[in-house]
């Protein structure tokens, strides 16, 4: 009796509530799939009961069928929390503070400060709760109808400045054992205690920006269904757990800004589900806890953007070329950080440059701090046929522009403080010598070109014979301060140039011998300052 009465139940479930939710949850989430995926599951539950209805059932086949029940159960609580957070999250963004589906998700002023008891009807089940505005101390006691809670976030809303919880108490994590996400971020927090291994459904976990935080404890790595760990800009974190191997559901994991991070821990290079690594510190020396350079080689699954840190050691071009970065074919932006602060050329930089070959899909590249004196090490740059955006910053030691004008999907080119180039010619468009025969245009697509703080850079000449840069709408030259003149670039729009005095005079509006060369433009900055 009770299985045909449970089997009613899921059929008007699974009629009703797929029809309702897919609405919904697909509008903020797009997440047909997931709806799909509980729905299957709940014909599944709605199969086994029939058969039961017909046929004696076992004790195993009673247990198996609890635990569909309740696997069932968690995939729909779980698309559910994830539709009332997308809209709690929007309201909040909004501005607007209100009780949402029926009294579960709940926005709260805590400006009595932090080290209190919150309070609530006892009618409300909080199931999503933000706190607003909460004052220094630890994060408030929760309330026995939060013990179902899915969901915590601190927002100073009022005055737009971070919240001030500064620690966490184990009596409070222990009120909240149903969360699956957790946002603390832009807090003082400055230590996680090690009852956060309790919060075993915990999916999402946000302590960005806690300034003050040193360590994760090695709890952290109890949490086997985290999915996110996001510490961007937690500038005093030391180290990470040595056991991050064991999280073996975190698919993002964002250490960005954390640069007294001495090394990422090498279980991380076994995490068959990390999707995005955002930011990699390469650790000088063989400490055997480290994740190498060479580690990234067996992680192809990784995708979106890359930043390699700290390279420039003597051991750095042989992990690069095992990092195997042309077989990362997911990755569509990379950065690479060169070592700063060396007042003579680095040796090794120009292997290193060689090793680094990504994968032909990549979009977009930036290079920061190389002590390449040429740039015949680049050679492979022109095999980057989807490349958008490029940008090369503070090459102190370099002499010449790499060959860039046959970069087909260029549209957004950057070039600062590679103080040794005076002149900028026909290798820079990709041609070896002025009389080689052309055909095609170069830099095809570029839109946007800007140089900054080329010291030493006087001349810059284009073959007339040539169509280049058709689409380049906006130009901007700064600190430029012998720079004599400009290329004719017929489709600009907007042209800025600061801090060059030269070219101040050149085209000074009206009198300069020049003028009538920019006079059309649109968007037209000429300053003496930057």
């Amino acid at each position: 009796m009770a299985e045909a009465l449970i089997s009613v139940v899921l059929e008007q479930l699974a009629s009703i509530v797929f029809e309702h939710t897919k609405q919904a949850v697909t509008l903020f989430l797009n997440a047909e799939e997931d709806v799909h995926s509980f729905r299957s599951n709940l014909e599944a539950i709605q199969a086994v009961l029939e058969d039961a209805e017909k046929k004696q059932v076992t004790e195993a086949r009673v247990r198996d069928w609890l635990q569909k029940l309740k696997d069932v159960s968690y995939e729909m609580d779980n698309v559910l929390d994830e539709w009332n957070t997308e809209i709690l999250k929007q309201q909040v963004e909004e501005g607007k503070k209100k009780f949402l589906s029926q009294k579960e998700c709940t926005i709260i002023e805590a400006v009595k400060g932090a080290n209190q008891r919150l309070e609530l009807p006892g009618d409300y089940k909080v199931r999503h709760l933000t706190l607003i505005d909460v004052r220094e101390g630890q994060l408030p006691t929760l309330f026995d109808n939060c013990k179902n809670m899915r969901t915590l976030r601190t927002l100073n809303f009022l005055t737009l400045l971070d919240s001030s919880i500064t620690a966490i108490s184990p009596g409070s994590i222990m009120q909240m054992k149903c969360l699956r996400t957790l946002n603390l971020s832009r807090n003082e927090l400055n230590k996680v205690p090690k009852e956060i291994g309790e919060l075993i459904h915990l999916r999402y976990m946000d302590l960005s920006f806690s300034r003050n935080l040193k360590e994760l404890p090695d709890a952290v790595c109890d949490l086997y269904n985290l999915q996110t760990l996001d510490v961007v800009f937690c500038g005093e974190l030391e180290k990470l757990p040595k056991a991050m191997g064991k999280l073996i559901n975190l698919k993002h994991l964002y250490v960005l800004g954390c640069n007294k991070l001495r090394y990422l821990p090498k279980g991380i290079g076994s995490l068959k589900s990390l999707q995005v690594l955002d930011w990699f510190y390469v650790c000088e020396g063989d400490d055997d806890e480290a994740l190498k350079l060479g580690d990234l080689g067996i992680m192809d699954q990784l995708q979106g953007s890359l930043s390699i840190d700290r390279l420039g050691n003597k051991d750095d071009a042989s992990g690069i070329e095992k990092a195997q970065l042309g077989n990362k074919e997911h990755h569509s932006e990379l950065r690479v950080f060169f070592q700063e602060g060396d007042e003579e050329q680095r040796k090794g930089d120009e292997e290193i440059v060689k090793a680094l070959q990504p994968h032909q899909n990549l979009e977009s590249l930036d290079i920061w701090d190389c002590h390449i004196g040429t740039t015949e090490s680049l050679y492979w740059i022109n095999s980057l046929r989807n490349l958008r955006r490029l940008g090369l910053y503070e090459w102190k030691f370099c002499e010449v522009f790499p060959p860039l004008g046959k970069l087909p999907s260029l549209e957004i080119l950057e070039i600062w403080a590679i103080k040794k180039v005076k002149k900028v010619g026909v290798e820079f468009l990709g041609i070896e010598e002025e009389e080689e025969q052309v055909s095609g245009i170069l830099f095809p697509k570029l839109k946007l070109l800007s140089f900054r703080s080329m010291d030493n850079w006087e001349e810059w000449a284009f073959v007339s014979e040539i169509t280049i840069m058709p689409r380049l709408s906006e130009l901007r030259i700064v600190e430029c301060p012998k720079l004599k003149a400009l290329p004719k670039i017929p489709a600009l729009r907007t042209l800025e140039i600061w801090g060059c005095p030269i070219l101040e005079g050149e085209y000074e509006k009206g009198v300069g011998k020049e003028w009538h060369n920019i006079s059309h433009i649109p968007n037209l900055t000429i300053q003496s300052e930057w």
